[in-house]
């Protein structure tokens, strides 16, 4: 039988959490009476460091019950590191791990299929959204040029898929071998090469909460993937720089042909022009250089990427009767 582990990383998401558990306990509950995983299959929640009652919330619910695990994070790591590390934390107790946020914006019940794909023999199960139409007319425009772009310049990214996936232990074990700092799942899992296969679904509105991705963070996070998978930028701004160049050169010959033939005018705009077209330049390119060896210097460092304060899925049981005895003092 199945032993799934269902993670779920958790940023001061106290207003949605209560919710989040009920629900995925009761589809665990769907999916065991359906014979689809085993009763050992465990709900991890993984704290990113919130600044609210989010940790007080899943530890009390893993005191009362022995499906719930939680894990809290000395510092917020951010997204995808609290992702892997409730992978990796998972990956020895289960057979197939899923990975979704605690916003219930993703269909659970689409982990149904997820379960069945991998019981087909796939390692890695994509969900992927049919539409967008719980985004923001500028959400989805950017999200559809980031994808198209991404494509173009080569990195294989799945179309509309975020963070909502089946691995198997095989396929987690081959991504914690992957040491980047500057990590970027949706660009990476797809380089792990396994049978995979996607699944698709209707995506929900939020029920409670803020999204933790607002317009300028999105804007970052895509910028970190870009720079983390292609070379594209750089030789842009070489091939920018190669065109200003010629530009300037052929108007330089064009001048000299005004001086030459008695035409010229002095004047202060093209030469205004010329030095601010140029400066940007160069200061757009600087910047870009400046963006990937600040990456260099991230990954030379070799710190660790998230470091694990409280570990109530690998620590040591509570006996019943004594978790029991602790979720009524919590109350």
């Amino acid at each position: 039988m199945t032993v799934l582990a269902i993670v779920v990383p958790c940023y001061n998401e106290e207003e949605m959490l209560p919710e989040t558990i009920e629900q995925l306990r009761a589809l665990r509950q769907q999916l065991i009476d359906e014979h689809l995983i085993s009763s050992e299959s465990k709900i991890v929640f993984v704290d990113d460091g919130s600044r609210d009652k989010t940790w007080a919330i899943i530890y009390k619910a893993c005191l009362r019950y022995e499906e719930i695990k939680g894990i809290k994070l000395a510092g917020n790591a951010g997204h995808q590191h609290a992702l892997l590390a409730g992978m990796i934390a998972a990956k020895q107790l289960a057979h197939c791990v899923v990975t979704m946020d605690a916003d219930l914006q993703d269909d659970i019940y689409v982990v149904r299929e997820f379960v069945r794909k991998f019981q087909e023999g796939y390692d890695i199960v994509y969900g992927v959204r049919k539409k967008r139409d719980v985004d923001s007319y500028m959400k989805r425009w950017t999200a559809e040029v980031f994808y198209r772009f991404m494509s173009r310049i080569g990195v294989k990214l799945i179309h509309n898929h975020a963070d909502y996936r089946l691995m198997s232990r095989r396929a987690v074990e081959a991504l914690a071998q992957f040491r980047e700092v500057n990590l970027f799942l949706r660009g990476v899992v797809p380089l792990l090469g396994f049978p995979s296969t996607t699944v698709y679904y209707d995506r929900k509105e939020r029920k409670a909460g803020v999204t933790k991705y607002p317009f300028m963070k999105m804007i970052r996070f895509a910028f970190d993937g870009l720079t983390s998978f292609s070379m594209m930028p750089i030789r842009f701004v070489s091939l920018l720089g190669f065109c200003s160049f010629v530009v300037s050169v052929l108007f330089a010959l064009y001048v000299l042909c005004l001086k030459m033939t008695g035409h010229t005018q002095t004047g202060w705009t093209s030469l205004i022009m010329s030095i601010w077209l140029v400066g940007g330049l160069q200061l757009m390119a600087i910047g870009l250089v400046g963006e990937y060896i600040g990456k260099v210097y991230k990954e030379t460092k070799q710190r660790p990427r998230y470091i694990v304060d409280v570990d109530l899925l690998n620590g040591p049981m509570i006996a019943r009767h004594e978790r029991e005895k602790l979720a009524e003092e919590i109350s």
